[in-house]
């Protein structure tokens, strides 16, 4: 039986092992910081909806990349413009979410609101769409960043569509801007009345970010690497007194 004894490691591979060791700390460090701030914006998200409302011209002097007032807006739906963000899945089911342009009574850029979502049936069918409230509304909602688009291929196809509402699977205010001639709020509304329960939204609205979940998973794997280089190391060097390096 061969007895294994330490053997002094050169200072090119302790640098390189250093060097490895620093790098996957600091990145699973980084990552579990990520979480707890996502935890945090998660909790101040979903508190909003809880808190009193303020008017939008109050909202946009406090909106921040990790804030989401809740907004109390008077003004009306125009009723020939509807946009779907198709490919959206909850519980589950695919289906769609519902973005229609709201112009406030106190003038200034219209807004895209989300109505909330409508799931496809199972022959991928969706319900009859309800159409907004008519004449001068009152609507409530979370004043938020549009969603991010992810990898977009193809385009522009809003212009090449001729039937209201249009389909489309990024929303972008910009080129809805564009496609409708007006001028629109760079941020969005997520509407959270229950005036029209009836029409079968859900609205279970969430920061269109990575979850605490997704990072606290990378930060794992940061570590698990963190741990193979010391497990490398320690192996290669407490080896068999026979062996050479």
């Amino acid at each position: 039986m061969s007895t294994r004894r330490w053997h002094a490691p050169r200072a090119i591979g302790v640098l390189f092992a250093l060097i490895g060791i620093a790098v996957f700390l600091a990145l699973g460090t980084w990552q579990v910081r990520r979480a707890h701030e996502k935890e945090a914006l998660f909790a101040a998200f979903d508190a909003a909806a809880s808190q009193a409302p303020i008017t939008l011209t109050q909202a946009r002097t406090q909106a921040g990349a990790q804030v989401y007032p809740l907004v109390e807006i008077t003004g009306s739906f125009d009723p020939e413009h509807a946009y779907l963000l198709d490919d959206q899945v909850r519980g589950g089911k695919v289906g769609v979410m519902r973005w229609d342009v709201f112009a406030p009574s106190a003038g200034g850029p219209a807004l895209l609101v989300n109505r909330g979502y409508l799931a496809r049936d199972a022959r991928g069918v969706l319900p009859t769409m309800p159409s907004p409230p008519t004449g001068v509304v009152r609507i409530q909602g979370l004043y938020a960043p549009p969603p991010g688009s992810g990898l977009r291929l193809g385009g522009n196809a809003l212009p090449r569509q001729a039937q209201w509402p249009k389909t489309t699977i990024y929303i972008d205010p910009g080129e809805i801007a564009a496609d409708l001639d007006r001028h629109l709020d760079a941020r969005v509304l997520l509407e959270t009345d229950a005036a029209d329960a009836g029409a079968g939204f859900v609205r279970q609205w969430r920061p269109e970010v990575f979850p605490p979940e997704r990072h606290y998973a990378y930060a794992f794997t940061w570590f698990a690497f963190c741990a193979v280089v010391v497990a490398t190391f320690l192996v290669l060097h407490w080896r068999p007194e026979n062996d050479r390096p």
